[in-house]
């Protein structure tokens, strides 16, 4: 018996974390800024010293702001030039989703993108586990052409989503890699894995640092916790790496899809 090949994308913010990442054994980070509000676009800045710092796979993604994922024409220009701005510093993919006002995928719109991302790899979020109909969004990302499908099977959690990610994958027969992402953690990534038969998983392992700077003090800004913040912990990610490379190698996945 063998073992699960398994590639691990961790979500960060920060130089930091994505050299934490990058020495516990990851093969990719997803960097955004505003975790809080579920990733938006990075700086430059930022992009710049993350592709410096570390030598693994960097995928930065194209998300203008928060909310929702129905963007109007300024925000897809900002798109836009946000690619061509990634694309000059180096790194190797962008993250990215378009829907239309009814829940389904932006075709045109998101195709366009994919097609200016290009020879970058393109991955497209969690965008799909608000639309309506998992079955032809599928085929909508699979048809604007992108590599990789970020999901949690349109659940809350990739756990409670188990089933229809197994559906997905098998659906997508091939044409696109599903990866799995929302509340994955070391004790449950194998029960994943095993159930789905996924060999992509995202998280963010991120860990609450209280600062010292303002311990006592008043609140920084509108933040209740002292100004804390989230770090990934080198020990984490290698502690999940090493959860994933004892995964026992399964042909199919335990779940029955219908």
């Amino acid at each position: 018996m063998g073992s699960v090949i398994m590639d691990l994308e961790i979500c960060v913010d920060s130089v930091e974390s994505a050299m934490a990442a990058a020495r516990g054994g990851a093969e990719r980070i997803e960097l955004c800024s505003a975790l809080s509000e579920g990733g938006i676009t990075p700086s430059a800045g930022l992009i710049s010293a993350v592709r410096t710092a570390v030598s693994i796979d960097v995928f930065v993604i194209i998300r203008p702001r928060g909310g929702d994922f129905v963007y109007t024409d300024h925000e897809f220009e900002v798109m836009q030039k946000d690619i061509l701005e990634a694309k000059k510093r180096g790194i190797d993919g962008v993250v990215l989703g378009i829907l239309k006002a009814d829940a389904t995928v932006d075709r045109e719109r998101t195709r366009s993108l994919i097609e200016m991302s290009r020879p970058l790899q393109v991955t497209f979020h969690r965008a799909f586990d608000v639309c309506k109909n998992l079955d032809l969004a599928l085929e909508a990302v699979i048809a604007c052409g992108a590599d990789r499908l970020l999901t949690s099977g349109g659940k809350a959690d990739a756990l409670r989503g188990m089933e229809q990610i197994a559906r997905l994958r098998q659906a997508a027969d091939g044409r696109i890699r599903i990866m799995a992402g929302g509340g994955i953690r070391t004790s449950n990534v194998k029960n994943l894995a095993l159930r789905t038969g996924i060999r992509e998983v995202h998280t963010s392992l991120s860990t609450k640092v209280k600062s010292t700077a303002y311990d006592g003090g008043p609140a920084c800004g509108p933040l209740s916790d002292k100004c804390a913040r989230f770090l990934v912990m080198e020990k984490d990610v290698r502690a999940f790496k090493s959860r994933l490379q004892a995964i026992p190698l399964e042909d199919s996945p335990e779940v029955s899809v219908q």
